[in-house]
């Protein structure tokens, strides 16, 4: 299978798109969700709100590990800020939603501290992004090794 990476670097922020034929707090409730996280990226425990920390489980990683991430900021329904990890690999992530004539596009960022590993973290996303995308639909769940390898010189050559 042959997919087209359409995730962007710009400096040192990777932003990738998806949308949907979907109103905003359907899109909304598919990232902030907990049953409905789990469909994708993994379900989340824990008390939600701007300065608190959850435990998100990653379904899609092998041993599905469980991560603590602490929300930095939730305006519902168009932005969430997260960041996850320690201080010398901390992620910061940004989920935000807009609607347009029964659309809803979400343009998800990280904020990269470098862009060194760009050409893993961007084929990664894509598989996220694309897993979001078959759980909404109803689709199979994509499988990883179509992204990465294949997409890690897209990334890279964007640096």
């Amino acid at each position: 299978m042959s997919l087209t990476p359409t995730g962007r670097l710009f400096g040192t922020d990777l932003v990738l798109t998806r949308t949907f034929r979907a109103p905003v707090a359907d899109v909304w409730a598919s990232v902030t969700d907990p049953e409905r996280t789990a469909r994708w990226f993994g379900p989340w425990e824990g008390e939600a709100g701007p300065g608190r920390t959850i435990k998100v489980q990653m379904v899609q990683e092998e041993g599905k590990p469980w991560m603590d991430m602490t929300i930095e900021a939730c305006e519902e329904p168009s932005r969430l800020v997260l960041s996850a990890g320690d201080e010398g690999d901390r992620w910061l992530l940004e989920l935000a939603l807009s609607e347009a004539q029964g659309v809803t596009e979400l343009r998800f960022t990280q904020h990269l501290s470098s862009t060194g590993a760009v050409g893993e973290v961007g084929p990664g996303w894509e598989f996220y992004l694309d897993v979001l995308v078959a759980s909404r639909d109803g689709e199979p769940v994509p499988v990883f090794g179509d992204y990465y390898p294949a997409m890690k010189e897209y990334f890279e050559a964007q640096r």
